[in-house]
């Protein structure tokens, strides 16, 4: 497979004075409870060299772990109804303006809550503040993908949720595939790093400004793997001086 970036996308970006180059990793249409050490092994492991790094998209992570939520399972409430019609829409996916997701943050924060989430985002909207609903019902919320099915028809029958400690699952895959990785929640207008592994070599922001202009896309790409390759015109001091997973393997306790 020829390595290159999603169409519409830059292939090389720099960050803190180094060069990388960002290769979108075609994968097929990941089902729920795949495994997500398999998918690595098949699609990122053939391309993968020392020093590389790996952006790994939370929803692929999440369908592995079966972090769904069917709408069959749930009951739309008239409150979520009423208050998804005050919310604002995005462009950058699905909001709290679905009903669907407003019955998800009823029923996992609380009816007064959300209600006091949606009084307060109505003060910040008066002020010029965006988000506030968002930053009192939490990440579980705001992370919440799916019960959208304009991309794809089969993410219409159920909401996706964040992973379960994906610093452990990214973890999990360096040990036993040797690839140092972070989980995201990118789109066109923020960039969220839920978890990485220990053997990351980058600090946050660092690791936010390698894909700050969302190279996997938001669309139906089927490119949630990102692999980071540190150009050749990079300095010796901007990359890692040996394969973190060698090196991480000669510590001793």
């Amino acid at each position: 497979m020829e390595l290159k970036a999603n169409k519409g996308k830059q292939i090389e970006i720099t960050v803190d004075g180094a060069v990388y180059q960002r290769y979108a990793l075609q994968t097929h249409f990941v089902k729920i409870g795949e495994d997500y050490i398999s998918l690595v092994e098949q699609y990122v492991k053939p391309h993968y060299q020392a020093g590389d790094f790996l952006s790994i998209s939370e929803k692929i992570i999440a369908l592995c772990q079966k972090r769904v939520v069917y709408k069959k399972d749930m009951k739309l409430s008239r409150m979520a109804r009423f208050l998804s019609r005050f919310a604002t829409s995005s462009s950058a996916g699905i909001g709290v303006d679905s009903p669907w997701k407003m019955q998800f943050a009823i029923d996992h924060c609380g009816r007064w809550k959300v209600f006091w989430a949606a009084i307060a985002a109505g003060f910040g909207k008066l002020f010029g503040k965006k988000g506030v609903f968002y930053d009192i019902v939490g990440m579980e919320v705001t992370g919440l993908d799916g019960f959208y099915d304009h991309v794809f028809e089969e993410y219409g029958n159920y909401g996706i949720r964040i992973p379960e400690n994906p610093s452990g699952v990214c973890n999990e895959i360096f040990e036993k595939t040797g690839v140092p990785c972070m989980i995201v929640d990118a789109n066109d207008l923020t960039i969220e790093i839920l978890g990485h592994g220990d053997a990351v070599p980058y600090s946050e922001s660092q690791m936010v400004a390698l894909i700050g202009d969302n190279p996997a896309g938001q669309s139906d790409e089927l490119t949630p793997f990102i692999l980071i390759r540190p150009s050749s015109s990079v300095s010796d001091a901007s990359q890692p001086e040996t394969d973190p997973h060698t090196e991480a393997e000669g510590k001793t306790e």
